[in-house]
């Protein structure tokens, strides 16, 4: 049976906009206030999907979060009609609407932690929604992810779904951004690698001091044992907390891996060389891979504003590998001039490198990587997916003539409590529904 690794990125929603709201993020404190352009966000991140389809891959798409948060304003003692909710919000507390309002899940590499039915011990593909409760916005996802998820992944015969881990910092888990996975074959069991950045129930575990460690190893270690994984294809590693303070908020903004590949700088991890041993023990042959990156080649901060890392690593039929990174990359020469030398380096299992312009993403903190969740599947478990979710040139431009007819070209913060805003998130998400067959996911729906 044919097993294949498809990628699920997130569409960006209508309300796109440049609050600055991750501390830790460099790019979105640098960016906060600026005017996003929320029609070009998402025509970009489309343009992605369509050319790595084309390109063979399968491709998926995830619909947004509806925002602005109507529901959650309510909660927190909003009252009266939408329009008076937005506004008093505005008037009171404009952060929290911000907040209520951001696009953020287009990162879907936050959405959830996937592992393969081969990893599994019941032979099913497990999906646990990230609770993300570092950072408010994103707090507040998770519901209506696993409604997504559960809409897009609707066969029980094949599919498993998990609630998100308990709400609190001891259990603080972002997802697939701190999760890789490394294997001989995709149909084959392979190593699941769990990044953390602290240990919650530890006082004494180094921690970083600048920027807060989002995840925990208690959350890895809970999503490991909920998706039935074996203990000996596990490897858990500690984020290097001087690169966190670096503006490293995730491992996938300093490592990336694929298959038998591990793409990594030399400052990612806490001791290092003992985490090379382990995954090099979990993985069992000698044909691991593990490209690091010397800090006189690339500096951490090279690093973080290309996102060199966050990157995505393709297979390619041939047998190489492709590497997707974001236009920045070719804007920085120490980061262009390391690519070309690995791509002259026969060598190196990176083979092609493709560039792609998501600034209006890169702007609000966020390159290839976080744009797409990776869940692999066999022939069957890919036929039992929502097949309205995955792109063809048909559903691209679908989507397209979607985002032109219900999108803004322009969205600042004083936009944000525009009641029309949100009556034109809800008409362009209830029509999304449609043309992804979800169903209702959305509170406005019920």
């Amino acid at each position: 049976m044919k097993t294949i690794e498809a990628n699920f990125d997130g569409l960006v929603g209508p309300t796109h906009n440049y609050a600055g709201l991750s501390q830790g993020n460099k790019a979105s404190i640098h960016y906060a206030g600026k005017v996003a352009n929320p029609r070009e966000a998402a025509l970009q991140g489309l343009e992605k999907m369509k050319a790595l389809s084309e390109l063979g891959f399968v491709q998926g798409v995830l619909a947004p979060q509806e925002r602005p948060d109507i529901a959650t304003l309510r909660r927190l003692g909003f009252q009266g009609s939408d329009s008076r909710v937005l506004s008093d919000a505005a008037q009171q507390m404009p952060a929290v609407l911000a907040a209520c309002c951001s696009a953020s899940s287009m990162w879907t590499a936050n959405a959830a932690t996937v592992s393969p039915s081969a990893d599994c011990a019941d032979g099913k593909v497990h999906f646990t929604p990230a609770n993300l409760i570092n950072k408010f916005h994103r707090s507040i996802e998770h519901d209506v992810t696993g409604k997504i998820l559960k809409s897009t992944f609707n066969n029980p015969d094949h599919f498993v779904h998990h609630q998100a881990l308990p709400s609190t910092e001891y259990f603080g888990d972002e997802g697939a951004a701190n999760h890789t996975r490394f294997c001989h074959e995709y149909g084959e069991q392979g190593v699941e690698f769990f990044v953390y950045g602290r240990e919650a129930f530890n006082p004494q575990s180094t921690s970083p001091q600048k920027y807060p460690a989002r995840q925990s190893l208690e959350a890895s270690q809970a999503v490991a044992r909920l998706h039935q994984l074996d203990p000996n294809k596990v490897v858990f590693a500690q984020q290097n907390p001087a690169v966190i303070d670096q503006g490293v908020f995730h491992n996938d903004v300093i490592a990336v891996g694929n298959r038998n590949l591990l793409f990594c700088h030399e400052q990612a991890f806490v001791e290092q060389a003992a985490v090379y041993e382990s995954l090099r023990k979990a993985y069992g042959s000698q044909d691991f891979h593990i490209v690091e990156v010397a800090d006189q080649q690339v500096s951490v901060v090279q690093a973080v504003g290309t996102y060199l890392f966050n990157s995505q690593l393709l297979s390619l039929d041939n047998g190489g590998t492709m590497i997707v990174v974001p236009s920045e990359c070719e804007n920085e020469p120490a980061v262009w001039n390391y690519l070309q030398s690995i791509l002259n380096d026969a060598s190196c299992p990176i083979t092609d490198l493709k560039v792609f312009d998501l600034r209006q993403s890169m702007n609000n903190g966020g390159g290839p990587a976080c744009l797409r969740l990776r869940v692999v599947l066999n022939d069957q478990e890919l036929a039992a997916t929502n097949q309205h979710c995955l792109i063809n040139n048909q559903r691209f431009a679908t989507l397209s003539r979607w985002v032109k007819k219900h999108y803004r070209d322009q969205l600042s913060e004083k936009d944000l409590a525009d009641p029309l805003l949100l009556t034109e998130s809800r008409t362009a998400l209830d029509e999304l529904t449609h043309i992804l067959n979800l169903g209702s996911v959305y509170p406005f729906q019920n």
